[in-house]
Formats: C-alpha cells, structure tokens, sequence
C-alpha cells in the first residue's frame, strides 16, 4: 500500500488492518517507489531484464 489521495481517505482503523498484513510495519511512501524507478532507469540496473518488482513493504 503506497501513500496516495486514495488512501487519504481511509479511517484509522482500516489504515490499522492494512499495516497488520504488511512486514515493513509501515505504509510506502511515494518516495519508495520513486526510489525504485530511480534505480531501474539507472546504468546500476542495465543488466536486469524482464523482472517484476514489487514495491510492497513485503506484503
């Protein structure tokens, strides 16, 4: 679950029952993914093809 409008909306208890299934114990920032966008458009990452990943906190 990233940090978004849409999840503005959620109550504190559904924000509660959501961070129960995540291991990172922590909503992803916007940053996150940013980070990882970052990373995968970088000369670091020219030899990954293919792959799928997930910004998730683990879930």
């Amino acid at each position: 679950m990233i940090e978004t409008d849409m999840t503005a909306v959620l109550t504190e208890e559904q924000k509660k029952a959501m961070l129960a299934g995540i291991p990172a114990k922590r909503i992803g920032k916007p940053e996150d993914v940013a980070a990882a966008v970052s990373f995968l458009a970088s000369e670091e990452a020219s030899y990954i093809t293919g792959q799928v990943l997930g910004v998730d906190g683990g879930m």
